[in-house]
């Protein structure tokens, strides 16, 4: 009963002081905001590309050439990562089930009087779709035989079929890649935009014509891209991968690898470190309007304390304890917190649909539990913290002197 009544004497009080009430959670509705708003951004982003690598399969590995600063021991070696490399992992490496090679470059695509470059022209072999888990909505792949016999052909995404002008029907028609007739046989899923880049403007043709396309240096650096037999199988293959290109790259020992391997549990991590890092930088930064927020709300505590010292004394002199006192007035910090809180919450949430509807390509916002309970943690901290020392100046008036206070 003691605590009801409490808090409807907290509440009364703020009620009564509307304007000072809004201006003192102010501080704490900004921070709070803030921290949603990028939480909400970041979360929605980190959902995206988490859900893109799961889609490839706890068995998926990627294989790149490591084209950062070398030790002076390799500083005049040129890094390389050939399909003579993959395919010389594919014969030698046990629990390899697909591969594929990857040659991404930039060339336009002619049709009729129309002509479009997409920003992605990638030179693969008939595994792809298997090892990127990426399927043919209409027509098919190329084949083993297509990709073995050097035939010109592509298979294309919606965007491009759209700027090019195909039509209803695109399979079948011939095309040019570059300076290279090429037969349109397929038509990749649609798969939208990502960070305001439209996934369905690509194109895909056999590795060898890429080559021929954007010369054997391009070829030279590839990346190579595959799936293990099984999740089991994931970390042998990969210390296979790492033995078979250190020998053919002739690394010496103790010396770094030209390359790298990344499974997808470490680009998760890693995606996931980043990500964090931001959240965590921004979040530190916001914490500082927090904590004017809180140092706002202890000022105008103090002030109310003074004002209705009579009040204090009053209470006490019909028998209120100093717990009581104590309990409203933290009550009142606590409330001004927690609805500061609230508001910051919605507004944050707010803010970051806002914000990812404005950015081309950005996934919807996403507020995970954690940060709703972060939010309202962190701003009842607040008041209790510091609603504590005006709650314990007011539990300790003396009634007599409070009386007679002016």
């Amino acid at each position: 009963m003691a605590f009801a009544e409490d808090t409807r004497l907290a509440l009364t009080a703020l009620a009564a002081n509307k304007m000072r009430s809004l201006l003192t959670m102010l501080g704490i509705v900004i921070g709070v905001a803030a921290v949603v708003a990028v939480v909400s951004i970041v979360q929605g982003l980190e959902l995206m590309i988490t859900k893109e690598l799961q889609g490839v399969g706890t068995t998926f590995i990627e294989v790149a050439p490591d084209l950062g600063p070398r030790r002076p021991a390799m500083a005049g070696r040129r890094v390389k990562l050939t399909w003579d490399d993959g395919k010389a992992i594919a014969e030698k490496v046990p629990g390899i089930r697909l591969i594929t090679p990857v040659l991404q470059g930039r060339t336009t695509l002619k049709y009729g009087d129309r002509q479009h470059a997409p920003p992605a022209l990638q030179g693969v072999n008939q595994d792809y779709p298997e090892v990127e888990n990426h399927t043919v909505d209409r027509g098919r792949f190329f084949s083993r035989v297509d990709f073995e016999n050097r035939r010109n052909v592509v298979v294309v995404g919606r965007r491009v079929v759209e700027e090019l002008g195909l039509g209803a029907q695109p399979v079948g028609k011939e095309i040019y890649v570059g300076s290279y007739p090429a037969t349109v046989v397929g038509v990749m899923e649609e798969k939208g935009q990502s960070l305001g880049r439209d996934l369905d403007d690509v194109a895909y043709v056999p590795f060898n014509i890429a080559v021929s396309l954007f010369g054997r240096d391009a070829g030279d650096a590839i990346q190579l891209d595959l799936q293990a037999a099984s999740a089991a199988a994931v970390d042998r293959v990969r210390d296979g991968i790492e033995q078979v290109l250190r020998q053919r790259h002739r690394i010496p020992a103790g010396e770094a690898n030209d390359f790298t391997i990344q499974v997808q549990d470490e680009l998760l991590k890693t995606v996931g470190s980043i990500l964090g890092n931001v959240t965590a930088v921004v979040i530190a930064v916001v914490g500082v309007a927090l904590l004017v927020g809180g140092i706002g709300i202890m000022n105008i505590m103090l002030v109310s304390v003074t004002e209705r010292t009579r009040e204090i004394g009053l209470r006490k002199a019909v028998g209120a304890r100093r717990q009581d006192v104590l309990s409203q007035f933290l009550i009142e910090a606590v409330t001004l917190s927690l609805a500061g809180g609230a508001i910051g919450l919605a507004l944050g949430y707010g803010m970051g649909v806002a914000a990812a509807h404005l950015l081309p390509g950005w996934p919807p916002a996403h507020v995970p539990l954690w940060a709703v309970g972060v939010a309202f943690g962190f701003s009842a901290l607040v008041g209790i913290f510091f609603g504590s020392y005006p709650a314990g100046k007011a539990a300790r008036l003396d009634p007599i002197d409070a009386l007679r206070y002016e």
